[in-house]
């Protein structure tokens, strides 16, 4: 008998131990990092709030209850019993049964009502019919890409299983050795922007953070071909951690399964579906330019079959000697500061990926407050010591003002920005600035995928800020709802249409004009001087976007040919947009971590920049920090 099996076996003793005796439990397994308890009494575990928490406490796992299949009410007699126990207020959507976990999706427009006080209603259902709720509100604006991750999901629900039970046996595994260390091992992203990914090794266990492109440098891909990575094989990896999905940090992330891995990545469920969305657009957007992609799309399914979602604040055992838990980032939507607790309180290290330490319209700020931390990973993007952004105030004056002085002119403002966390908080501040009669009230056409995306965030607006939420389910509120905001799925001649006519305001991918639908706009109005191309992101070094904000006239077409596009509009940054923190962001950020960490890697940033922070920490507050270059790997303890 395994380790493994052993360790069930005791499992179910302690489980006989606290269940009552008139509650039969017909099986348990691990699946994934949950230990899941299969029981022929599902209305009896339901009909007792307390006797779950107690299992937990007692084996301290994380424990879902499932019924045996073989007691489930046929689904059709079990849809109609629950819209018996919900009332009309609770606006049921769709009702959704998963044969293989016996759970039930129920979406509705109030989820409260569907839960009930102190989730009374959620026990009378599966005391009712069996199947185990999984209440979610109805997103205002359907997303294709949620329903085609959740609808992927299901029909591959036998073999997610397998796959589950196979990472939960990997996590608790017996350790292979008693000796205690950590090492982080750097793959890219040191002294430069983008291709991030780290190695964080223990004598057990291999974790990848992150897997992302370079922007603006093709074929630089991270460093994966290294002992510590994928050159000692695929199957030396025990797990991926994803801190958000913006392709810098995640593009890569389905070539390792094309290169054999064939283990878990771990995010928050928005990460998991933007990860689907942006990854399969990088595939189209180099087949546009005649470019080989690094993978097909059967790899992100592959990559999305595999993925375990965990909430901010869920401590996770992802292997024998490392726990994980997720933290609001404040960057994006979904996105994460990963703290890895190793070993029975042997060290403790926090990636902080991409972060925003201040409130934005969209997110709270990141946090910065945990148990224990050791080694902080820091990003460093605006770090040097002149990095300091204008007020967001003062950059959403200047952006309105933007847009008045080019409606006047009738000229198009065409924002080149991510679809994914820049793009809503734009349309946040128009909707807003139109509401109030500060810009006049012209049309805001939403290029590629910033409809999409922008439907992902009304999907998941717990990840939003409170009051975001609040008026996002509010249709006559609803700021993404505006009538101004008009999706455009057209083509060139449309383009061309609308920059010769009327005033407008263009948001499109992608946000440094190295690719996407910007490069086709930017065709018709680069030569209109009364026209505006404002720069909201950040724009990495060698891209067409860092030259173009540095006064070149003239950018590459999208085909790569030799033919230029003529720049003659003008030419705006406002930089108080950014979803990183500035240098005083970042300086706060480790000012008021708690507990303060004893060593910081300062990363994801240009040279100078990367350089200027580390200096900074050091002298501004007596920490010891480092500057990595790619391939370094710093042991502790």
């Amino acid at each position: 008998m395994s380790t493994v099996d052993q360790q069930l076996e005791e499992v179910k003793a302690t489980i006989d131990d606290v269940v009552p005796r008139r509650i039969s439990v017909s099986d348990v397994t691990y699946e994934g990092p949950e230990l899941v308890i299969y029981t022929q009494d599902p209305k009896e575990f339901a009909a007792d709030a307390e006797l779950v928490r107690q299992l937990a406490s007692k084996l301290r796992k994380r424990i879902t209850v499932r019924p045996d299949p073989g007691v489930l009410t046929p689904p059709e007699t079990a849809e109609a019993a629950i819209r018996d126990i919900v009332s009309d207020d609770a606006g049921v959507t769709d009702i959704d049964f998963d044969r293989e976990t016996g759970e039930v999706r129920i979406e509705a427009r109030n989820p409260g009502v569907v839960i009930g006080r102190g989730g009374e209603t959620r026990r009378e259902i599966t005391a009712e019919v069996g199947w185990t709720p999984d209440v979610v509100r109805s997103a205002p604006i359907e997303s294709a890409t949620v329903d085609n991750v959740r609808s992927f999901l299901g029909q591959e629900r036998e073999e997610r299983r397998t796959i589950l039970e196979r990472v939960g046996r990997q996590i608790h595994r017996e350790p292979m050795s008693d000796d205690e260390w950590v090492r982080i091992t750097s793959l890219g992203c040191c002294r430069e922007v983008g291709r991030a990914a780290f190695v964080i090794s223990t004598p057990n266990t291999r974790i990848l953070v992150d897997c992302g492109e370079k922007p603006g440098a093709s074929g630089e891909t991270p460093y994966l071909d290294v002992p510590e990575a994928l050159g000692s094989g695929a199957s030396t990896i025990d797990a991926v951690v994803l801190t958000h999905a913006h392709l810098d940090h995640s593009a890569l992330v389905p070539l390792l399964y094309e290169r054999g891995y064939d283990g878990p990545i771990y995010c928050t469920e928005p990460t998991r579906d933007l990860l689907g969305l942006l990854t399969l657009e990088y595939i189209d957007s180099a087949n546009a330019d005649g470019r080989t992609p690094p993978y097909g799309s059967e790899m992100v399914r592959e990559a999305i079959k595999h993925t375990i979602t965990l909430d901010y604040g869920d401590v996770t055992d992802i292997a024998p000697d490392v726990k994980l838990t997720l933290h609001n980032a404040g960057h994006v939507l979904g996105s994460s500061v990963v703290h890895f607790h190793v070993g029975e309180g042997l060290y403790n290290v926090a990636f902080s990926g991409d972060i925003h330490y201040s409130d934005t319209r969209l997110l709270d700020g990141a946090v910065n407050q945990f148990p224990r931390v050791e080694t902080l990973v820091l990003e460093s993007t605006y770090g040097g010591r002149n990095d300091y952004q204008t007020d967001q105030g003062d950059s959403e004056r200047k952006f309105k003002q933007v847009v008045r002085d080019t409606a006047e002119r009738g000229g198009t403002v065409l924002v080149p920005t991510n679809p994914v966390g820049r793009a809503q908080e734009v349309m946040l501040v128009l909707a807003e600035a139109m509401r109030e009669g500060d810009i006049p009230e012209l049309p805001i056409y939403l290029d590629g995928m910033v409809w999409e995306a922008t439907a992902v965030h009304t999907t998941y607006p717990d990840f939003l800020r409170d009051n975001l939420e609040d008026r996002i389910f509010d249709v006559e509120s609803n700021p993404f709802l505006a009538d101004q905001f008009q999706p455009f799925d057209g083509d060139d001649d449309e383009r061309k249409s609308i920059a010769d006519g009327e005033a407008a305001v263009v948001i499109a991918p992608s946000g440094m004009l190295d690719r996407g639908p910007v490069l086709s706009w930017l065709e018709h109005v680069g030569p209109d001087p009364d026209s505006a191309l404002t720069f909201l992101d950040y724009q990495a070094k060698g891209t067409a976007g860092r030259r173009v904000q540095n006064g070149q006239s003239e950018v590459p077409t999208r085909d790569g040919s030799r033919e230029r596009i003529d720049v003659q509009l003008r030419v705006e940054t406002i930089d108080g947009f950014s979803g990183h923190a500035d240098r005083q962001g970042l300086e706060n950020f480790v000012n008021t971590m708690s507990p303060q960490p004893e060593k910081v890697l300062c990363v994801h940033g240009d040279e100078s920049a990367i350089q200027d922070l580390s200096s900074g920490l050091y002298h501004e507050y007596n920490l010891r920090t480092f500057a990595p270059e790619n391939l370094e790997t710093f042991r502790f303890r």
